[in-house]
């Protein structure tokens, strides 16, 4: 056994092209570090799709040159064997470690297969490499990015023309081509041969970005901003620029790139204390409301003045707000969300008359909605220009929130008021998230077996009327590792999380408000029964 996990990584390291992770793949194997070498080579980093997404490091279960050279080797196999060969590719990159050097790998190795490749100028969010494929006409696009995941990951997020992230069947029949690859060696990739863009793509996103906003509308509201020590700031900046915002006040200690994400734990605008340097900017400055980017700036968080102090929006209430923002202004399509954002937005569409749609978790199922005129995800992400980025855009919901805060600022209101008013309109929807993240993967497996062998009957006192298995798919939706509990004004989801070592448990409770007069006690209620949902759960689950 410790001679093959040698051999193996010998074999490894005779074809890896990258000196760093040679180098640290050598000192394993001088010092036989059976342990290490074993969760290097256990496996390879499944290719889904989210594409790749894993720490750096050295072997096939890390992101590395190696492991990023042989998924470009596949995709463009994939790409020929669909008759694109000769199309065009467009890869963007983020401020992460690595993230230049796998931009350029790519490049190389679809230009080595016959295929076009452009590069983006640099480090640029990732909507703009979505809005980008569509733009140029690409056949595909690859964003390096790990998105708010912590410093030491990196990963491959892949798109087809249509501008959306991979679904199946591609996904698999991708991962089919990467498994096919066989030496480095074989996989040709020559030292130039393509394009780095010029500005013109980034203004052409600019340019798309006024068309968010309504023309006359108030732009008054000021901001603090923060782009969590990614790549949005540039981008945000001229955005807000251009349509005449404030310029935002930086929370100066995140407002460059940095790899190592020195400020935050992790860097997420969801974790507890990402926003704790931005809330103490806020206290110093006083704006209207703070506006945060994660690192790749695909997501986008608010913060407003709430009880003498600062408050973080939940993505279902940014979602509902920019919601009610755009049927106000006259939006017709198809509004939809995944299946663990808060219902509030079928009572929206419903009240409006827009058509509205479910979708599995994730954007690459909320951008090919038919119709699509709005799509969002409480995990912050905000599709409001479909026809631009058929992705989660954390540029232009910036934009969309801040001109409804300037709407509201000109009246003496706030965003609170308007979610007060939504309330009582379609009653208080109230959303909270159980999430456990884990060291051992097995710890979410048990738990999902556990509550498939001995659902719950009854949480919080109410009692469970429709228990679904998700992985069996119903009338609505594909099969997807999930648990769906329908109680009598309440609503739970249980799942894995795609891209991070954690089970997530969404959960959400519908309380009746008669007059703003009675809201006080209506939050009261819905904080106490989502506690008690949430450990109730937490209890079946064995978590």
């Amino acid at each position: 056994m410790q001679d093959e996990l040698i051999a193996r990584a010998k074999a490894w390291l005779a074809e890896d092209p990258d000196a760093e992770t040679r180098e640290e793949l050598a000192k394993l194997v001088d010092a036989e570090d059976v342990t290490e070498l074993a969760a290097r080579f256990a496996g390879t980093l499944q290719f889904g799709t989210a594409g790749l997404r894993g720490e750096l490091g050295a072997g096939p279960m890390r992101m590395n040159r190696s492991v990023v050279i042989r998924a470009a080797a596949g995709l463009a196999a994939y790409l020929k064997a669909r008759g694109e060969t000769g199309g065009l590719v467009v890869i963007g990159y983020d401020a992460r470690h690595k993230s230049a050097d796998f931009a350029r790998d790519t490049a190389a190795v679809m230009t080595g297969a016959g295929l076009r490749a452009a590069v983006l100028p640099r480090p640029l969010p990732t909507p703009v490499l979505a809005y980008a494929i569509r733009h140029l006409g690409a056949v595909a696009g690859v964003e390096v990015t790990a998105s708010h995941n912590p410093p030491r990951d990196n990963g491959y997020k892949v798109y087809l023309g249509d501008g959306s992230q991979i679904v199946p069947p591609a996904d698999a029949e991708i991962a089919a081509e990467i498994d096919a690859v066989r030496a480095l060696a074989d996989v040709p990739r020559p030292e130039s041969g393509w394009e780095i863009l010029d500005e013109g793509v980034l203004d052409a996103y600019l340019a798309r970005t006024d068309a968010v906003l309504a023309a006359g509308s108030p732009r008054t509201a000021r901001t603090v901003y923060t782009p969590m020590h990614g790549v949005g700031k540039d981008v945000l900046l001229a955005a807000f620029a251009r349509a005449g915002f404030p310029e935002p006040v930086l929370v100066a200690e995140q407002a460059e790139p940095d790899p190592d994400f020195p400020t935050v734990a992790f860097p997420n605008p969801e974790e507890p204390g990402a926003m704790d340097l931005a809330f103490a900017q806020a206290r110093a400055s006083g704006p209207d409301i703070i506006v945060a980017n994660d690192p790749d700036a695909d997501r986008c968080a608010v913060a407003v003045p709430a009880g003498g102090d600062w408050r973080m929006l939940r993505g279902d209430e940014v979602g509902a707000l920019l919601a009610e923002h755009l049927v106000r202004r006259g939006a017709r399509g198809t509004f939809a969300e995944s299946i663990v954002s808060s219902s509030l937005l079928g009572r929206i569409a419903e009240g409006a008359g827009l058509p509205y749609e479910e979708t599995l978790t994730g954007f690459k199922w909320i951008a090919r909605v038919d119709g699509l005129r709005y799509g969002y995800e409480e995990a912050l992400g905000y599709c409001v220009d479909p026809e631009g980025v058929r992705d989660k855009d954390g540029i232009t919901a910036a934009l969309l929130i801040t001109e409804l805060a300037s709407e509201l600022k000109e009246q003496g209101r706030t965003l609170l008021d308007l979610l007060d008013d939504l309330a009582v309109a379609h009653g208080l929807h109230a959303t909270d998230q159980l999430s456990v993240r884990v060291e051992d993967l097995a710890v979410i497996a048990d738990a999902m077996r556990r509550l498939r062998e001995q659902p719950p009957t009854e949480l919080a006192g109410l009692a469970i009327t429709k228990a679904e298995d998700l992985s069996e798919g119903t009338e609505l939706l594909p099969p997807t590792d999930g648990l769906r509990y329908t109680l009598d004004g309440a609503r739970v989801i249980v799942r894995p999380s795609g891209t991070e070592p954690k089970l997530k448990c969404y959960l959400e409770v519908v309380v009746p408000v008669g007059t703003h007069a009675d809201l006080p006690t209506g939050h009261a209620k819905a904080a106490e029964l989502l506690a008690t949902i949430k450990r109730d759960l937490s209890t079946a689950a064995g978590i």
